[in-house]
């Protein structure tokens, strides 16, 4: 049986989990035309599309996963839950539904007025990643400036921005890993020294973490919101104590430094084929590495 994780490209992440693949489980990558003829109702997929290097919108494919669903392939990630963690307005429109703890969330279109939100407030791309184009606005001055820069940014003039609720910095997030339902992975990210964003690919750091039962139940129930079987999820401290929910990744990327009381690919393998092998005539096949 295979389990084809449908991407548009061959991400460290993906080839992990590729290799952690449990025996009698064929994992493989495929782009989603390929997997779109490869695939049949004795296979499974799952959805790895990531955001646009263009920040206007999702990698090509969508459309091939709800080909694959409709022909009876057991799809994980379908496109529908993809859209809802990709799609940062979605995402907050569901949560918001949830009752999960979220920043008041706004769009922002072009030639249309400003939304109700106090400052400061932070203003983002409606399909982002990396903390690219993310800006804090801490005066209504700031914000109309920045509005004013937007205009030259292709991505907002297709899509419009998000303009989002400052949750007040603590230096560091926690991104928790879900597959299956299960959190097989978490890591704080600790921002660089003078700023505020915690994204890696922005100088800040990954520090090993044990996160709370609190924390990973939020998780869980953030990517049982959105439909997702493989998920990450971004937590903010809320200065009580608390956490808030501040974004998902359907196409999370991780390491091995996630790593709980097992192997975080291993882990996400195991839990995506118990998803996989459920109601199969022979579950017993598949052994799970430790």
């Amino acid at each position: 049986m295979q389990l084809a994780l449908v991407a548009q490209r061959a991400t460290e992440t993906n080839r992990a989990l590729a290799a952690a693949a449990p025996r009698g489980l064929d994992f493989r990558i495929l782009r989603p035309e390929r997997a779109v003829e490869l695939l049949t109702s004795a296979d499974a997929a799952l959805g790895r599309l990531d955001v646009l290097p263009s920040l206007d919108g999702v990698d090509d494919g969508l459309w091939a996963l709800g080909s694959l669903a409709a022909r009876g392939v057991r799809t994980l990630n379908r496109a529908s839950a993809l859209l809802s963690a990709h799609d940062k307005l979605l995402t907050a429109r569901l949560l918001h539904r949830s009752g999960l703890p979220h920043p008041q969330t706004r769009l922002l279109e072009p030639g249309q007025p400003l939304p109700e939100l106090e400052t400061p407030v932070v203003v983002k791309p409606r399909f982002g990643s990396w903390g690219t184009d993310v800006v804090l606005c801490r005066d209504d001055r700031a914000l109309l400036r920045h509005v004013a820069e937007l205009e030259r940014r292709p991505w907002y003039r297709r899509q419009g921005a998000l303009v989002q609720e400052l949750v007040p910095p603590q230096g560091s997030d926690l991104r928790v890993v879900v597959a299956g339902g299960v959190v097989v992975g978490a890591i704080s990210r600790v921002a660089r020294r003078g700023e505020w964003r915690t994204n890696v690919a922005l100088g800040a750091v990954r520090v090993p973490v044990a996160p709370t039962d609190a924390a990973c139940n939020l998780a869980i129930r953030a990517a049982d919101a959105a439909g997702a079987e493989l998920l990450g999820v971004d937590l903010l401290p809320d200065g009580r104590g608390g956490w808030t929910v501040l974004e998902l990744n359907g196409a999370v990327d991780f390491t091995a430094d996630y790593g709980l009381d097992r192997d975080p690919f291993a882990a996400a393998a195991w839990e995506l084929a118990r998803l996989v092998l459920e109601g199969a005539d022979a579950p017993a096949a598949v052994e799970q590495i430790a």
